[in-house]
C-alpha cells in the first residue's frame, strides 16, 4: 500500500486585489510603473485589469504542476483562503484531472498578507486505499514564551509573547488504509533583504531556527522524545532556508558556471543534524536537489532547496529506496538549469512570467507499512 504526497508553494493564490501599491511603490507591479496614473481610482482599475490578465495563464500552469505530482495528499503554501482554493480546484484542477481533491483544510494563520498553509486530499489513494481525515490542529497561537524559545537572538526583533510561526504549523492526522499518519505543514519566515550589516538570510536565521525548534517540540510533545522516531509523521513545506546551494556565474554567450557551496548553519539542521528526520531530497544527485532559482540580477544568482518533505525515522527506514520527484516544468525560462537537467516547459510559460510558481513542487511515493 502506497501514498503519494507533495508540497508546493503556489505563490499568492489570492481571491482579492491588492491596491497597496498606489501608496507603496515597493508593492507596485513593474508593468504598472510604465504608465502615468493620475488618481487612486484609475490605479485601482488598472491593477484589477493587470491582475486578472495575468492570473489565468499563471493558474493553468500551477494546475499543470500539481497534476504532474500525482499526489494523493497535497500540502500547499501561500493560499489566501478556502474560497480561493475551491475556485482554483474547480476552475483549473478539475478540468485537468477530474474529480480529485474534494477535501480541503486550512486555518487562518499569522501572515500579515493573509497567505496561509493548506492541505487538499483525495478520498482514496491511487491504489484504492481510503484516506480518512481524523483531526486538525493549528499551532499559530504559540508564542516564544509558550515553547521556552525566547533568547537574546530572538530579542533583537521579537518579544517573549510574540507568536513563533510567521504563518502556522498545521497538524493534520489521517488514516491511510487504516494506518495512522500525521502531517505537519509549515511556511517559515522569509529571508528578505539585507539589514543591520547582515545579509537577509543571516538576519532572519534566529526566527526560522526557532520555528524549526517549535515544530520539533510539537512532534516530541505529541509522541514523546524517545518514541517520535518510531511513528509515522511528515513535515512538509516552504522553510525558506537551505543547507547547500549552487551559485551561478557566467552568461548564455560564454556559458554558465556552477559552484556548489555547503552552508555552515541552517534552520533545517534542527531536524537533520541528529537524524530526527530525513530530508529525502538529499537522496538526489548534488546538482539536482534545488527547488528555487534565486536572482537579483547577474551578480546574485543561485539554485537552492527551500521546499521540504522531511520523514520520520520510521517512514524513512521503510522507504529507503524511494526517491522524491521535483517538478520543474512550470519554471520560467529565465531559470538556469545545471548539469543538463533542463525541463520541458508547459505551454505559454514565459521568460519571467507567467509561471506555475517561483517554487517547484516536491512529491514522493511512500510505502505505508
Amino acid at each position: 500500500m502506497s501514498l503519494r504526497i507533495a508540497t508546493f508553494n503556489v505563490e499568492n493564490l489570492m481571491n482579492r486585489f491588492d491596491f497597496s501599491g498606489y501608496r507603496n511603490e515597493l508593492r507596485q507591479d513593474r508593468s504598472v510603473k510604465l504608465y502615468e496614473i493620475r488618481s487612486e481610482a484609475e490605479y485601482r482599475l488598472i491593477e484589477q485589469a493587470r491582475a486578472i490578465a495575468h492570473t489565468d495563464d499563471t493558474r493553468q500552469l500551477t494546475a499543470l504542476a500539481i497534476a504532474e505530482t500525482g499526489a494523493d495528499i497535497l500540502c500547499l503554501q501561500e493560499v489566501d483562503n478556502l474560497d480561493a482554493l475551491k475556485a482554483f480546484e474547480y476552475g483549473y484542477l478539475f478540468k485537468m484531472i477530474g474529480r480529485g481533491y474534494r477535501y480541503k483544510y486550512m486555518v487562518e494563520g499569522n501572515d500579515g498578507r493573509g497567505i496561509d498553509v493548506a492541505v487538499m486530499m483525495r478520498e482514496q489513494t491511487r491504489d484504492g486505499q481510503p484516506i480518512e481525515f481524523v483531526n486538525m490542529q493549528s499551532h499559530a497561537s504559540l508564542t516564544y514564551a509558550d515553547m521556552e524559545l525566547f533568547d537574546d537572538a530572538i530579542a533583537e526583533t521579537n518579544q517573549p509573547h510574540d507568536q513563533i510561526f510567521r504563518r502556522d504549523c498545521l497538524e493534520i492526522d489521517v488514516k491511510v488504509g487504516g494506518r495512522p499518519l500525521t502531517i505537519y505543514v509549515t511556511h517559515f519566515k522569509s529571508m528578505g533583504s539585507p539589514r543591520n550589516g547582515m545579509d537577509g538570510r543571516t538576519a532572519t536565521m534566529p526566527v526560522r531556527s526557532a520555528e524549526a525548534k517549535a515544530v520539533r517540540r510539537i512532534i516530541e510533545n505529541r509522541f514523546g522524545p524517545k518514541k517520535a522516531a518510531s511513528k509515522r509523521w511528515i513535515v512538509c513545506g516552504d522553510m525558506n532556508d537551505y543547507q547547500e546551494r549552487i551559485v551561478v556565474d557566467g552568461d548564455r554567450f560564454n556559458g554558465f558556471e556552477f559552484e556548489y557551496k555547503a552552508e555552515n548553519v541552517s534552520a533545517i539542521d534542527v531536524f537533520t543534524s541528529d537524524g530526527f528526520a530525513e530530508n529525502v531530497v538529499m537522496r538526489r544527485p548534488q546538482d539536482d536537489r534545488w527547488t528555487l532559482f534565486h536572482t537579483r540580477g547577474p551578480q546574485e544568482r543561485h539554485l537552492c532547496q527551500l521546499d521540504y518533505v522531511l520523514l520520520s525515522h520510521e517512514l524513512a527506514k521503510h522507504n529507503a529506496k524511494r526517491l522524491p520527484d521535483i517538478i520543474r516544468s512550470g519554471q520560467p525560462y529565465r531559470t538556469i538549469f545545471p548539469g543538463g537537467h533542463v525541463a520541458e516547459r508547459y505551454p505559454r510559460t514565459g521568460w519571467d512570467r507567467p509561471k506555475a510558481s517561483d517554487h517547484c513542487p516536491v512529491a514522493m511515493t511512500l510505502d505505508m507499512v
